[in-house]
């Protein structure tokens, strides 16, 4: 079987289920909210970063980015599906792989249009404070954002590859991500850093001065990615259906 049929497939698998475009929707809706909410509320200071601060949505709206990669991952493991679908195309590897790829494409967009929306709102909040941006800093912004939460959303579809289970990859990376990361951070200095959120978050700054800056944090969170697929894949190929 040639790899359009298996990416037209799994693409199918992700229109039809309702959930799954409805957490893109809910991670614009989110992403832009607080991004409008940060932008009023916040005021220019010793440290203050205006486009961290514009695109500070993202925090709480990954978690959506999140949902969508390990439920469409998950969705394949109820009821026998996944049998289903190996029956079609015995390659495991390739199953994954299209699996993977109509994740990270609608992910992107998704991301994209949230990034430059919520960027719009921000400003528009912050005022003057946002005229220190230059237009090569807010089109990395946008750009970085949105390969950022495409690369949250595939981590988790190879956690969810690995573990079985949408419930059990959210109950992992839903904590970490808006507890436990800060407080390692605060505990640990610079390895925190390294952490696959905190390292691709880097590209949302206008000045960077930790470890990492924001094209190598995402390389960072990119590899972190590309292990939780490869774990996620080698379950797949290696345990039953």
């Amino acid at each position: 079987m040639e790899c359009t049929p298996v990416l037209r497939s799994e693409w199918l698998k992700i229109r039809s289920l309702c959930s799954l475009p409805g957490t893109l929707l809910a991670l614009f809706t989110a992403t832009v909210a607080f991004s409008a909410i940060a932008g009023v509320s916040d005021a220019s200071g010793p440290g203050f970063d205006p486009l961290f601060a514009s695109l500070s949505g993202v925090l709480p709206g990954q978690i959506a980015a999140i949902s969508f990669g390990a439920m469409a991952v998950s969705s394949d493991f109820h009821q026998g599906a996944l049998r289903v679908s190996l029956a079609a195309v015995p390659q495991r590897g390739r199953w994954f792989a299209a699996k993977a790829a109509v994740i990270a494409v609608p992910a992107l967009l998704a991301g994209l249009m949230t990034a430059l929306a919520a960027l719009l709102v921000g400003r528009a909040g912050l005022g003057r404070a946002a005229n220190t941006l230059s237009t090569g800093e807010q089109l990395r912004g946008v750009v970085g954002c949105g390969v950022y939460l495409m690369l949250m959303a595939l981590f988790a579809a190879g956690v969810a590859a690995l573990l079985r289970s949408g419930v059990a990859t959210l109950s992992l990376l839903v904590p970490f991500i808006l507890v436990v990361s800060f407080v390692i951070g605060d505990a640990t200095g610079t390895v925190a850093d390294f952490l696959p959120d905190k390292a691709g978050q880097e590209v949302l700054r206008e000045t960077y001065d930790g470890t990492l800056g924001p094209w190598s944090g995402l390389a960072v969170t990119a590899l972190w990615t590309v292990a939780a697929l490869l774990a996620g894949a080698w379950s797949v190929r290696r345990r039953d259906a």
